[in-house]
C-alpha cells in the first residue's frame, strides 16, 4: 500500500486537475439498511449501474445541496472516520418523478431487493422525487477502491462541501479495497439477493468448485439440498437461482426467495462420477431430514 509522505488533500488534488473544490459537493455513502450495508461493497465492485440509481436520488436537504453543486465526489464508508473513492460525478441534469414511477424503475426495484428501504420521500411528505443525471467523469478512474481519505467530524453528517472541510487523503492502495478475500467454501454463506453481485473474483473460484450445496429458507428454516457435478459447478446453479428464485424446485417455487441462504455442505472432484455426487446429495438428505413435508426437497 502507498501512502502520502506528506499530508495530501482531496481539494489540492481537485486544484491540481483544475476543478474548484467549491464546486464539489463529497458524499460518504453509508446505508443504514443492514442488508444492503452488507452487499454494498459488491455493488460499487461490480454493479456500477445500481450505484447510480442509488446515489441519484435524496431527501430535500440533499437536494438543495445538489442543485448548488457542479461535482459530486462518491465515496463509501470505509471502516470509523474514514471512505473509500468511487468516482468523481458531473451533476447534468435532474427531473422531477412522480413517486410511482420513480419506485417502479428497474433498477431500483432491484436496489429494493437487495434491502434498500426506499421510503425516504414517503417519510418526507412527498408524491414526486427529484432525480438527478449524474455522469462519471472518469477522474482519475484507476483510485476507485484504492483512495481513502479521513472523514472529519460527526459521521452522521455524510455529505460535505470539499472547500470547507479537509479531506485528508490516508492511502492509495495498489488493488481495489473493496471487495474482501472470498472465505473458505465451508464459511461462506450467501443471501438470495446476494447471488446476482457475487464480485468477480469469487465467481472465478465458486465456478471450480463442485458438490453438494444448501439453501435455508430463514422464514422457517427449513432445507433445500441440492447437487452440481461434471460439466455443471455451484456457481452455475447458483446464479440459475438468482434468476428464478426457485430454480424449477416445485416447493421452493411457493416461497419467497428474499428468505434464502445459499451454503455448501461438500465439496468434489471435478471429475467424480455424476452417479457418485448423487448418492452423496441423497445422504445428506437423509442425514438433515430435508425431503418433503420435513423439508423442501421432492425425493
Amino acid at each position: 500500500m502507498i501512502t502520502a509522505s506528506q499530508p495530501l488533500t482531496l481539494s489540492e488534488l481537485l486544484v491540481r486537475s483544475g476543478i474548484a473544490p467549491e464546486e464539489v459537493l463529497v458524499f460518504r455513502h453509508r446505508p443504514w439498511e443492514p442488508k444492503l450495508n452488507r452487499a454494498f461493497d459488491w455493488i460499487v465492485a461490480e454493479r456500477r449501474d445500481l450505484f447510480d440509481c442509488y446515489q441519484d436520488s435524496h431527501a430535500p436537504r440533499t437536494e438543495a445541496a445538489l442543485l448548488r453543486a457542479r461535482y459530486v465526489a462518491s465515496f463509501i464508508r470505509h471502516g470509523s472516520g474514514s471512505a473509500l473513492f468511487v468516482g468523481l460525478y458531473e451533476r447534468r441534469d435532474q427531473m422531477v418523478m412522480p413517486e410511482r414511477e420513480y419506485r417502479a424503475r428497474p433498477l431500483h426495484q432491484e436496489l429494493m431487493k437487495l434491502g434498500m428501504s426506499g421510503d425516504f420521500s414517503v417519510k418526507d411528505g412527498r408524491d414526486t422525487v427529484m432525480v438527478f443525471d449524474l455522469v462519471d467523469t472518469q477522474w482519475h478512474a484507476e483510485w476507485s477502491g484504492c483512495l481513502a481519505i479521513k472523514w472529519p467530524g460527526l459521521e452522521r453528517s455524510w455529505y460535505r462541501w470539499a472547500d470547507r472541510n479537509s479531506f485528508e487523503v490516508t492511502a492509495i492502495a495498489p488493488q481495489s479495497m473493496l471487495v474482501a478475500p472470498l472465505p473458505s467454501w465451508d464459511e461462506l454463506v450467501l443471501k438470495w439477493a446476494e447471488l446476482s453481485v457475487i464480485p468477480t473474483h469469487w465467481r472465478s473460484a465458486i465456478a471450480q468448485w463442485r458438490g453438494i450445496y444448501l439453501i435455508t429458507d430463514g422464514s422457517d428454516n427449513r432445507h433445500y439440498i441440492g447437487s452440481a457435478s461434471g460439466t455443471e459447478n455451484i456457481l452455475q446453479r447458483w446464479l440459475d437461482y438468482a434468476k428464478t428464485g426457485h430454480g424449477g424446485n416445485k416447493h421452493l417455487r411457493a416461497r419467497k426467495p428474499e428468505n434464502f441462504r445459499f451454503a455448501i455442505l461438500q465439496l468434489v472432484a471435478p471429475d467424480l462420477p455424476k452417479a457418485d455426487v448423487e448418492k452423496l446429495e441423497q445422504k445428506w438428505k437423509a442425514r438433515l431430514g430435508t425431503t418433503y413435508p420435513h423439508g423442501l426437497n421432492g425425493n
